[in-house]
């Protein structure tokens, strides 16, 4: 009687969060490299036109051929890669400045300020993240800040109910009674005693956050609202390759779309193991 094998799936979420983190650093490699390599003469300016802008498939010359313009496919794809990361590094600080302060005031101080922030922060968060980046893309225009705020404001609610939650648990807890009990102000309870135990599950949401904006600036950039049309971008991209499509060139959006599906399957990795280090219960369920 032949018996399946079973590997455990802890094993395979700790391989699978190392193929997320490989992906991930290798995205950010070349988002680092990119003008030095272009600087080295190894790849195209990605913003200017090749000698012959006649189009031309993949091949050893041109590695993800050109686009119908005359631009060269693979630099593009590379310098994308620099676009995204500056937008979601951008686009992560800002919400962690605003999210985790609030968070952590409103659960430890409670009363009116706790009501008042849950119920708007409880009202940003319901309205879906691409629906509420686009409308906050129409008002304060294209821009590579202005991405960044635009994904932001979506993520400030997130990081805002997980700290405050954790604050609100942590805030009884002995150690952080005797400080109080010992005259210890507030700002010092907050920063000594609160803030690294409330934050620890943020990396989690960083990441998978992360991920999620790739995805909306992407998005963003396809419906003409992300960065300048002349940048560098995958959705930038994928919106003029649309045109090309009819006339079977293909390469200008498949190798875009790919590299963008991947850099987000690799944060997604990588946030999916992250939590199970973070939440001892996932790991002991499985």
């Amino acid at each position: 009687m032949s018996r399946s094998i079973q590997f455990p799936r802890a094993n395979l979420s700790i391989r699978l969060m190392w193929v997320g983190l490989a992906i991930s650093l290798t995205f950010v490699l070349l988002a680092f490299f990119a003008p030095v390599l272009q600087a080295w003469g190894w790849i195209q300016n990605p913003t200017e036109l090749l000698s012959n802008p006649i189009h031309h498939p993949p091949s050893a010359e041109y590695w993800f051929g050109t686009t119908r313009e005359g631009y060269d496919v693979f630099s593009r794809t590379l310098f994308g890669s620099q676009a995204a990361l500056k937008v979601v590094v951008l686009a992560t600080v800002m919400s962690l400045a605003i999210g985790v302060p609030l968070g952590l005031a409103s659960g430890y101080l409670g009363g009116k300020l706790d009501r008042l922030l849950l119920f708007v922060m409880d009202t940003v968060y319901t309205l879906p993240g691409l629906l509420l980046s686009i409308t906050l893309a129409f008002v304060v225009g294209r821009g590579l800040v202005n991405a960044a705020v635009a994904l932001s404001i979506a993520y400030v609610p997130q990081y805002y109910r997980i700290v405050r939650n954790h604050t609100v648990s942590i805030k009884t807890e002995l150690y952080v009674e005797a400080a109080r009990a010992m005259g210890a102000s507030t700002w010092h309870v907050l920063s000594r005693y609160l803030f690294f135990n409330a934050i620890q599950s943020v990396p989690v949401l960083l990441t998978l956050n992360a991920a999620d904006a790739i995805l909306i600036l992407g998005s963003l950039g396809f419906l003409g609202l992300g960065l300048p049309e002349t940048t560098p971008e995958w959705g930038n991209d994928l919106r003029q390759a649309l045109e090309s499509l009819p006339t079977g060139i293909w390469w200008t959006s498949l190798f875009p779309g790919m590299t963008m599906t991947l850099m987000v399957v690799g944060l997604s990795l990588l946030g999916e193991g992250l939590n199970e280090f973070v939440n001892p219960k996932l790991r002991q369920n499985r």
